[in-house]
């Protein structure tokens, strides 16, 4: 897996397949790039497939203060330049989701389809941003294993198979405290992007797991609803990551979506 020095990074990523189409994956928090193993594995047949950890998730080094969605879309647009692509469908989940807004803000011409998956459009309340500042500073003091005591059961539907609990701590363990810090100020500091659902253009499909704790099926609905012509899927048995909890039901909705996509 290639590694480009960008922006003053070490940004890590998977370019995977040759289809005549591109997808860009982008991860949930406290995540990487690595939670989308088996929808690559599914999409590779037919799609060119680019996955890159954000800034010290997984192993894109180093992490800075604050990991912005601002920031962390001007290292997509490196990254797809790099790779000399000029279109993209774009699917970001949950924290993924925040960064795929503002994709759409800052590249709209380079976005040819968008998935959104257990996300939501509004900012922060002060009170969530101040709780993101004191999760960030007891990951720099407790480290990765608390991270994921608080993370796992958020991240997972009530009563949660083994495995499902077993992959997600072993890719939070692929982040690094100041990674996951700085990804937590980041996500305090996004724009409200409700009134970027009006301008988006694209075919977009948005994706919630029923049992989604975090960002609930009413968060989908109102992004399905602000998008002109969106579609909604829930995907059963699945808390906040349905890739995992799902896989089936969750790759066979991205993939429906994508292979009706224009190249």
């Amino acid at each position: 897996m290639p590694t480009l020095t960008v922006n003053g990074t070490a940004l890590h990523y998977l370019d995977a397949g040759r289809g005549p189409g591109a997808v860009l994956l982008l991860h949930a928090f406290p995540l990487h790039g690595g939670m989308w193993a088996q929808q690559v594995e599914a999409l590779a047949a037919r799609h060119r497939v680019v996955v890159p950890d954000y800034r010290g998730l997984g192993q894109s080094t180093p992490a800075p203060l604050a990991s912005t969605m601002e920031l962390l879309a001007e290292d997509v647009r490196a990254l797809l330049g790099h790779l000399r692509l000029e279109r993209v469908a774009v699917v970001g989940l949950s924290m993924g989701g925040y960064l795929a807004f503002e994709v759409w803000r800052q590249l709209p011409a380079a976005v040819r389809g968008l998935v959104l998956c257990d996300t939501k459009a509004g900012a922060d309340t002060p009170e969530g941003a101040a709780g993101r500042e004191t999760f960030a500073r007891n990951t720099l003091e407790q480290g990765l294993h608390w991270v994921a005591d608080q993370m796992t059961p958020r991240l997972l539907k009530p009563d949660p198979a083994p495995a499902a609990v077993r992959a997600v701590r072993h890719l939070i363990g692929g982040a690094t405290p100041a990674g996951v810090a700085a990804a937590q100020r980041g996500m305090a500091l996004r724009p409200d992007s409700s009134p970027t659902l009006a301008t988006i253009t694209v075919p977009t499909l948005v994706v919630v797991g029923e049992e989604d704790g975090l960002t609930p099926p009413a968060e989908a609905e109102k992004i399905a609803a602000g998008v002109a012509r969106a579609r909604l899927v829930r995907i059963p048995g699945a808390g906040h990551l349905p890739c995992l909890e799902n896989p089936a039901a969750f790759t066979a909705a991205l993939a429906g979506f994508l292979d009706g996509l224009p190249a």
